[in-house]
């Protein structure tokens, strides 16, 4: 019988290393990363595993991306979206970005896909506030509040990794 079960996330955009030094020690623990879930992960139970877990961005990757990763000692575990990529590999497997100038290019990658959504959904949700401001009442207004709302909570769900990830590169840059 397989055994699973779910582990919350904290968000890869603020906590990152965090979340894979969490994967790593219940791999320890005999449960491996299966996949992505809501707002978390599925993990499955099997024995002991020493490995290390890391995350990668890539839109659209081709077999190259995935071959590259391969041949560094890093298995594909799951994707989300076909942008987010974990892999995992044994403890002592060099690391996917190895110096601050690579690992600063991946999270300036995030932030500007991330910007470039959270920024229109600012402005339609302005907009969106405005107009039904302006509408007075009726089933005009409640439908445009009904879209800001919709259109809010995008704008949250979309800018806080746009904020974790601008977080990161201050650091990043800083020291």
């Amino acid at each position: 019988m397989k055994q699973t079960k779910y582990v919350p996330s904290g968000g890869l955009a603020f906590y990152e290393e965090k979340e894979m030094k969490k994967l790593s020690k219940l791999a320890k623990e005999g449960w491996v990363l299966e996949s992505f879930a809501f707002l978390g992960y599925k993990l499955r139970k099997i024995e002991s595993q020493d490995i290390d877990y890391s995350v990668d961005y890539q839109k659209n990757p081709d077999d190259d991306y995935f071959t590259y990763f391969e041949t560094a000692g890093w298995s594909h575990i799951c994707s989300v979206g076909n942008e987010i990529h974990i892999f995992s590999a044994p403890v002592g497997t060099k690391p996917i970005y190895s110096d601050q100038e690579t690992v600063i290019d991946k999270y300036d990658r995030e932030k500007k896909s991330y910007g470039k959504y959270t920024l229109c959904y600012f402005i339609s949700t302005v907009l969106l506030f405005l107009l039904a401001s302006l509408s007075g009442y009726g089933l005009l207004n409640t439908v445009l509040e009904i879209m800001c709302m919709i259109s809010f909570i995008n704008l949250l769900l979309l800018g806080m990794p746009y904020i974790g990830f601008s977080l990161k590169l201050n650091n990043l840059r800083r020291g």
